[in-house]
């Protein structure tokens, strides 16, 4: 059985029904989740919170996370592409259609809506925090497979 061990890796792999290697929806899908769309072009520092908790295990939580995002203001994509990086290397995702610093850098609000449907798509509820994802895959008896680091390339 899954425990709680704060490790995201594991976490997102229990969830993990959507194939590895590719992107569920597209940069400029954000029409597919009306909802989380408007929160992040309202309030962009509560979707990256409930994001970052997620990917940082519950070591980070949506608040802390959502405040650091919003008092860099213009300068938060510094913060926020390693975040994309993180979810990429979840799921083994490709960097596209650029660099994770531009895509945050030049479209912030697409990015996150991308990274929040992407958790939403592979069965992980970001607005529902890490307590509540992790206890959801205690009750179902989930558990995660290992996990080995993809191999380096040439």
């Amino acid at each position: 059985m899954y425990r709680n061990n704060g490790d995201p890796k594991l976490a997102a792999q229990a969830y993990g029904s959507q194939p590895r290697g590719q992107w569920t929806t597209g940069l400029c899908g954000c029409c597919e989740e009306p909802c989380n769309c408007l929160t992040t072009c309202c309030c962009p520092f509560i979707t990256f919170g409930q994001k970052a908790e997620i990917l940082d295990g519950g070591k980070t939580s949506c608040c802390a996370a959502g405040f650091i995002y919003f008092i860099l203001g213009s300068c938060a994509c510094l913060y926020s592409h390693t975040y994309r990086a993180k979810l990429r290397g979840l799921y083994s995702l490709p960097e596209e259609p650029c660099s994770d610093c531009c895509v945050h850098c030049w479209c912030a609000c697409c990015a996150n809506c991308q990274e929040y449907r992407e958790f939403k798509n592979r069965g992980v509820d970001p607005s529902a925090g890490w307590t509540a994802n992790a206890e959801k895959m205690n009750r179902n008896g989930t558990t995660a497979p290992p996990y080995f680091a993809p191999g380096m390339a040439r």
